[in-house]
């Protein structure tokens, strides 16, 4: 009932990637970083020094620089460790209890941690935006575009997009930056979402936005 043991894989190459159904391009002044889930909890599934993480990692904070470099808001979410089956919900029934009471598990992992300026969700659902202020964090600064990166792809990573179109939210996911149980559902997720909700796109194409190319 809980989580897999996930094999190594390799990032989705920029070839691969899906043809989106619309042309948004990400504007620094509108914009808020996501970046979800990247507990220790969830990525002790992978082996972390080998690919999809090694790449997570790195394009993560490559997208961390650029943000505190252009005034793009970080945001991170973050189930809590120890919930009762109350606060589980339906989420007990497919995935068991969960982050166990253990403040190692339920923390970020150290390799892409939130900085001084960065802000914490506590986060119970898929969608980063039940339960939470992210909506209302984004009305505040008056933007309406989120980046997401972490993981998985194709539950809170999908899940949150969808949820972001809902509101009238434009979502770009990261392929590079987000990782899944495999290639196959990690592609899956990128197709959906570029045919559903958002954007699809790569640390590289962000970056060169942001650089004003």
């Amino acid at each position: 009932m809980g989580l897999p043991r996930i094999p190594s894989y390799l990032m989705p190459a920029v070839a691969e990637l899906p043809a989106n159904r619309v042309d948004w391009t990400v504007d620094p002044s509108r914009a808020v970083l996501l970046v979800h889930d990247l507990q220790n909890h969830f990525l002790n599934a992978f082996d972390t020094t080998a690919s999809p993480v090694t790449e997570l990692f790195a394009n993560i904070n490559r997208l961390r620089a650029w943000a505190a470099e252009h005034g793009v808001p970080v945001v991170y979410s973050a189930q809590p460790g120890g919930q009762s089956p109350e606060q589980r919900g339906l989420q007990q029934d497919f995935w068991g209890p969960g982050i166990p009471d253990d403040p190692h598990a339920a923390a970020i992992a150290d390799a892409v941690a939130p900085t001084g300026g960065d802000r914490l969700l506590t986060k119970w659902k898929y969608s980063a935006f039940v339960r939470t202020d992210l909506d209302e964090l984004l009305r505040e600064q008056g933007r309406d575009e989120l980046l997401i990166t972490g993981v998985y792809a194709h539950i809170g990573v999908q899940a949150t997009a969808c949820d972001a179109w809902m509101r009238d939210v434009r979502a770009f996911v990261v392929a590079d930056a987000v990782a899944d149980f495999g290639a196959d559902e990690h592609r899956a997720a990128l197709t959906w979402v570029a045919g559903r909700c958002g954007v699809v796109t790569s640390t590289d194409a962000v970056l060169a936005v942001l650089e004003g190319k």
